[in-house]
């Protein structure tokens, strides 16, 4: 690939410019009097790159981290502004301790792999912590069906106590294949819902309003997927595991966030 081509073709590329610029061509050009070329830059920029190629990697890291430290930083402003909707809004369900002294925010889809995985985490977490407090935020991302299994859900939570509700989502999380419409009313059926209420308060202004609620909090913290978690005032991101969710919930204990 010509010099050229990768600059016009990458803009992560055309952010390393300026530090490869900065190397290689400021130094060399205070010596001269007369203004150089373009074709004079691209040539000292080609000749410095060639033979240090490892600075285009060094510069893209760091430029990687700026943007990672960046959006942290973002999101947890956005948690701090968002924190009554992320921790105590009416319209999420419950689980584990209501009064619990640390509480983890979970994004989640019933159509989700990774959220299936997450569940025997969230289960293990609770079921050895009697303080954790769990919040379910049901995020439909992937489709209509999970937009029609959000709806059931979130209508069903008007109906059962937070207990019975948790065993639905268990129960729906686990569900094998697809999951829509159907498949939650099924569930819900099983469990011993209304499911002619259940149907109409689906399409009620309420729960479009709650799921409405979830779309804007997930938006506003640049979240893109499931599962995803707030802890604190930290955004985690991804299905990371039982352990290191452990450990961050006992550091918030320890000294108030998640990395001590």
């Amino acid at each position: 690939m010509r010099l050229a081509q990768f600059f016009d073709g990458s803009a992560l590329a055309r952010a390393t410019v300026a530090a490869v610029v900065g190397l290689a061509v400021v130094a060399p050009l205070r010596a001269q009097t007369a203004v150089p070329q373009k074709a004079e830059i691209e040539k000292i920029v080609h000749d410095y790159l060639i033979a240090n190629p490892e600075v285009i990697r060094d510069a893209i890291d760091e430029l990687d981290r700026r943007q990672k430290v960046a959006e942290a930083d973002s999101r947890q402003k956005a948690v701090t502004q968002s924190a009554d909707r992320l921790f105590n809004s009416p319209n999420q369900a419950v689980i584990g301790n209501p009064s619990g002294d640390v509480t983890l925010v979970e994004f989640f889809d019933y159509n989700c792999g990774y959220c299936k995985r997450a569940l025997d985490d969230v289960a293990k977490l609770i079921d050895g912590d009697s303080k954790l407090r769990v919040v379910l935020k049901d995020f439909p991302v992937l489709g209509a069906g999970s937009v029609e299994a959000a709806e059931i859900a979130t209508a069903l939570r008007l109906q059962f106590k937070p207990e019975k509700f948790y065993e639905f989502h268990r129960k729906l999380l686990n569900t094998r294949g697809s999951v829509g419409k159907a498949q939650a009313i099924a569930v819900a059926k099983e469990l011993g819902a209304d499911t002619a209420k259940l149907e109409k308060d689906a399409k009620s202004p309420e729960v479009k309003a709650s799921i409405k609620e979830v779309m804007e909090l997930a938006d506003s913290l640049n979240l893109s997927g499931t599962p995803s978690w707030v802890l604190g005032k930290e955004v985690i991101v991804g299905a990371v595991g039982y352990q290191p969710l452990k450990a961050k919930i006992d550091n918030a204990r320890k000294c108030g966030k998640t990395v001590c």
